[in-house]
């Protein structure tokens, strides 16, 4: 019968009328039948149809049974319940915890090996260790700081995100920072000054950086002032210190710090004066004392005279001595004497209106250069290794020639040896080095008074 409307209906919304009127169906109901395809209007579906029926009334009557169950709803939560359970659960991964901690920052940094440099001038950066790449033997290396022209890396060491780092003023305070909160920078970025990160006072400046290493049971920290007092402290004195800083040594009026270092209690100690005088000696010949402690005499200076250097040494290592008119040497520790501390010492060189009085003592290591500053602000960069190796009671070679008679050498430090292009320079009289930056043949031995 619906066939036989639809054939003789003459459009679509014809056969829709006919069929809501006839079957008294609404208009969606006619739109669904005119979709339909026309075999399923025919007997082979009526069965199927009538099933499908007979499915939906058994549907509704089995929701009608569970909403007016509660015991049924709660059977169907359940078990849809477990099928979820047997499913997706999985054993806990996470522990539950009522211990309650404080979040460090540190927790949030992962530990990476970074290298820290320090300018002469103040800046501060770190890098990746691994913008460092390896080299061949003969390479050129890279730039580790970028420093302006009266400037120059005076620190640089390998540390971690997470280590400690302490640097002494030549104030005699001590401040402490981790790896991480020296501000990254490129290889060829100056970095941040150093007084934006610690709070120091007008005339404060960092003598020296230590990292400190993660067993501190048993070490010491070794200072020395210019006046000569030299003390000895656990580092475990110096456990917490605030963003002010704390103090590390007192001293009098006018006396400054001029070196920290870091010792295991059984090292030897070798300090020079400024009248060119050294001493060598054990460090247990100094008592531990408290960190707000004076500290003792170190060796015997004359009137006038200051001291200039504190370093580390052990047998077979090389010392370098710089004077203030420019001359220098290296020398074997050996040549240097045991003594006991508060000794007069020995004649570190032969100093006289030529030479100048000593400006510095180093250890140095293999491939450094040494950075030589004079109170003119003038810097010469020079190879530790063309500097002529000689004995200890020796005038040296001049290694920079000064401009004037009155410009002297103030200060001297060791960095990382770079390769340059050699400058060429006339060798001058006297059997002297070149004035330049590189060493010259040695001269003659003049000895030394003891």
């Amino acid at each position: 019968e619906v066939v036989e409307l639809l054939k003789k209906s003459a459009d679509r919304q014809d056969a829709i009328d006919k069929l809501t009127e006839r079957f008294l169906l609404s208009e969606k109901q006619a739109v669904a039948i005119l979709e339909m395809r026309l075999q399923r209007l025919t007997g082979l579906e009526v069965e199927k149809i009538n099933e499908e029926l007979e499915q939906k009334r058994a549907e509704i009557r089995e929701f009608k049974r569970i909403l007016g169950s509660e015991d049924a709803v709660k059977e169907i939560i359940v078990q849809e319940l477990t099928e979820i359970k047997e499913r997706y659960s999985t054993p806990r991964r996470s522990e539950l915890s009522y211990d309650y901690s404080e979040i460090n920052i540190a927790d949030l940094i992962d530990k990476e090996d970074i290298v820290v440099s320090m300018t002469h001038g103040g800046y501060i950066k770190r890098l990746p260790v691994a913008e460092y790449r390896s080299q061949r033997r003969g390479g050129m290396g890279v730039t580790a700081h970028k420093a302006k022209e009266d400037d120059f890396v005076e620190h640089i060491f390998v540390s971690n995100t997470h280590q400690d780092l302490m640097f002494f003023t030549n104030l005699g305070k001590a401040f402490t920072m981790k790896g991480y909160e020296i501000p990254e920078a490129s290889k060829t970025s100056r970095g941040r000054a150093i007084i934006n990160l610690l709070q120091l006072v007008p005339g404060e400046k960092v003598q020296t950086v230590l990292p400190l290493p993660e067993e501190r049971e048993g070490r010491y920290l070794v200072l020395a002032t210019r006046d000569g007092l030299i003390k000895k402290t656990p580092l475990s004195e110096f456990a917490s210190i605030k963003r002010n800083g704390k103090i590390a040594i007192k001293f009098a009026e006018g006396d400054e710090l001029i070196e920290a270092v870091l010792t295991s209690g059984e090292d030897q100690l070798i300090m020079a004066s400024s009248e060119g005088y050294s001493i060598r000696f054990r460090e247990s010949d100094i008592r531990p004392t408290g960190r707000t402690a004076m500290g003792v005499k170190s060796m015997r200076l004359p009137e006038g005279a200051h001291m200039v250097a504190l370093a580390v040494v052990h047998d077979g290592c090389e010392l370098l001595t710089i004077t203030t008119h420019g001359y220098g040497k290296r020398s074997s520790v050996d040549d240097y004497p045991l003594q006991g501390r508060a000794g007069k010492g020995v004649k570190a060189g032969v100093f006289n209106e030529k030479t100048g009085a000593l400006a510095g003592l180093k250890v140095i290591p293999a491939d450094t250069d040494i950075m030589m500053i004079t109170d003119g602000g003038i810097i010469i960069r020079v190879q530790a290794d063309e500097i002529s190796k000689l004995g200890r009671a020796t005038q040296g070679v001049r290694i920079m020639k000064l401009k004037g008679d009155s410009a002297k050498v103030v200060s001297i430090a060791l960095t990382p040896h770079e390769e340059e292009e050699p400058e060429e320079t006339p060798a001058e009289t006297e059997g002297e080095a070149p004035a330049a930056e590189g060493a010259a043949p040695s001269e003659t031995e003049t000895p030394a008074e003891e």
